[in-house]
């Protein structure tokens, strides 16, 4: 079995894909390391004490933006937190010394330490991050500087430069999910938009319950979302700023429906599906003339259409070959090339962020799937099998997908669930009531 062995000090441009990851014993005077395996994995132990308080108004928010970091690293599945039980010193000044013969008692592989300041309004947090094993700072220490009100933002920030640091990956705790809440019984559901933290905090409501609405979808910038209303009747997409809750509909045809709508990399441009005269086929719109474009011209349904990063092509699905499959064409239309060959059916594709996988639903013997695949279909790899998993969308840093998962029977309901790119480290995503449709933002700004 082979082994790659990487500093944790070092750019690791880690490849998740195939892979899992677990922390090889660190020797004294060697450098902490990763081991990327195909075996079990075994989390790299870390200690994150409370951050200490600068000022008389910075006390219980220190103790809680280290629990959020602590919470977003051991979120992933790769860090294990020592509890603070453990501990045999103290971190009672940001600037004193280390002990780092305490920390290393105790198996910490990785310190991260921090400081809290309130003056007003005004948060300032700042942070370092420690090799134990090596006895060296991982770079310099960073300051980061907000409001009161956006301390988990700061938290999210910390954990994003230790999670940098420590995998090569980039990072993406500091984004938010727009996703369908759901309330109410499976008969008679009632549903409406919804956006929150990509770990379930801070939700928002942003459109009431009086009609349904389907498939969110944020902007590159991530200050607007597309969905589709029904509160015409029909399927209509719309876009919503999110800073001011200001919509406007994108208009089409009398007696179309269109619904399925998806950003271009550039922001100026929605891929989407419309229906005329019984046939589903895929178009796109310039949003600032209304100008569209019909891409596909066949009897098949061609639907769910995602961008390329580089919004160079478009993956699609389509039941033109008699079941419904993925298909890769130029993003201006032409010949699609189909690229799924296993058994079952595909739907809702995604491209991966980083370019290199999509995403997609799959229906195979009664049981529903989240899976990705390369871009030549080759290489698949089912994450998820339960009664019905669907809707998957990226992470920024293309190595995390969250979904919707519904339970079965009259009773079921649906509930948010993360997993990364390997088929490990499910987990559910908490929400106020139940939630379906998510769709992942960039990074904040």
């Amino acid at each position: 079995m082979k082994h790659l062995f990487l500093s944790i000090s070092a750019a690791l441009g880690v490849t998740l894909a195939g892979a899992t990851l677990f922390s090889a014993p660190a020797q004294a005077q060697e450098p902490l390391r990763i081991i990327i395996d195909e075996a079990i994995i075994e989390p790299l132990p870390v200690a994150v004490p409370a951050f200490q308080a600068e000022s008389a108004e910075a006390g219980q928010m220190a103790a809680d933006l280290a629990r959020v970091v602590a919470a977003d690293l051991t979120g992933t599945g790769l860090f294990r937190e020592i509890p603070s039980s453990a501990y045999i010193s103290a971190i009672s000044d940001f600037n004193a010394s280390i002990q780092f013969a305490d920390w290393k008692a105790i198996n910490a592989q990785a310190l991260v330490t921090g400081a809290v300041n309130v003056q007003g309004n005004t948060l300032n947090v700042k942070f370092r991050l420690y090799d134990v094993f090596s006895g060296a700072e991982l770079g310099s220490g960073l300051q980061f500087s907000g409001t009161v009100e956006g301390w988990r933002r700061m938290a999210h920030k910390v954990s994003d430069a230790v999670y940098a640091r420590i995998t090569g990956e980039g990072p993406y705790f500091d984004s938010r999910v727009v996703y369908v809440s759901e309330t109410g019984p499976k008969d008679n559901r009632k549903k409406r938009l919804a956006i929150m933290d990509y770990d379930g905090a801070n939700v928002q409501y942003l459109t009431d319950s009086g009609s349904i609405v389907l498939a969110p979808r944020f902007s590159p910038s991530g200050d607007r979302v597309l969905y589709t209303s029904y509160e015409s009747g029909f399927p209509r997409i719309y876009v919503l700023d999110i800073g001011s809750v200001s919509r406007r509909v994108l208009e089409s045809a009398d007696g179309t429906m269109s619904f399925a709508p998806r950003f271009s990399p550039s922001g100026e441009t929605v891929v989407y599906s419309l229906t005329q005269g019984g046939n589903t086929d895929i178009y796109t719109m310039d949003i600032a003339s209304g100008q569209s474009q019909r891409l596909t011209n066949t009897p098949a349904i061609e639907t769910a259409p995602s961008y390329s990063p580089d919004g160079s092509r478009i993956v699609f699905e389509s039941d033109r070959s008699g079941t419904q499959q993925l298909y890769v064409m130029p993003a201006t239309g032409g010949e699609a090339q189909r690229i799924s060959f296993g058994e079952g059916r595909y739907g809702t594709p995604v491209w991966s962020p980083r370019g290199d996988l999509v995403a997609f639903t799959k229906q195979n013997k009664g049981r529903f799937h989240i899976g990705v695949m390369r871009l030549d279909g080759t290489q698949e790899r089912l994450l998820t099998a339960s009664f019905l998993d669907e809707g998957p969308t990226w992470a920024p840093n293309g190595r995390v997908i969250m979904f919707a998962r519904e339970t079965q029977g009259a009773g079921g309901s649906s509930t948010l669930y993360s997993v990364d790119i390997s088929g490990r480290n499910l987990r559910p995503v908490s929400t106020p009531s139940g939630g379906s449709d998510p769709s992942w933002s960039p990074l904040q700004n």
